[in-house]
């Protein structure tokens, strides 16, 4: 078996932002020299998400608004915050949009259907955090 591993670092000046990381997967792929076999890429902090999606901004925003109605920023809301955390609403978005995504690798490229991308979804920024790639093949 043939691994490679890799950590993407984002530190986002806004509290929330989705960010398309697929330039940086399909960078860490070549690097690998793995023709086939599967990436997994997965947010390493329990504030953000990787997901794939359309890299659609009117459908950001969407995702943005509905996340806002599921899991407001809402300080007295959320026991969580009662630690003297302000982001309960950070933990409860990373669960609905997911911690990790896997792709498979054919022919040395990310093999995906129409449109989809890799996004890193910051929900609680303004804060280094990372992202693991790892490529594996047999």
């Amino acid at each position: 078996m043939k691994s490679y591993r890799r950590e993407l670092w984002f530190n986002t000046s806004q509290r929330k932002a989705f960010i398309n990381i697929t330039p940086q997967v399909t960078e860490c792929l070549s690097e690998s020299g793995i023709k086939a076999g599967v990436v997994l890429v997965n947010a390493m902090h329990i504030t953000a998400s990787v997901f794939i999606n359309d890299d659609e901004r009117g459908l950001h925003k969407d995702f943005d608004e509905w996340l806002e109605q599921l899991a407001p920023y809402a300080r007295s809301r959320w026991q969580h915050n009662e630690t003297g955390e302000d982001n309960a609403d950070a933990h409860l978005k990373r669960q609905l949009m997911g911690r990790e995504v896997v792709v498979a690798i054919t022919n040395g490229r990310l093999d995906f259907g129409p449109w989809e991308q890799i996004f890193y979804g910051e929900f609680d920024g303004r804060r280094r955090k990372r992202v693991l790639v790892k490529i594996i093949r047999e």
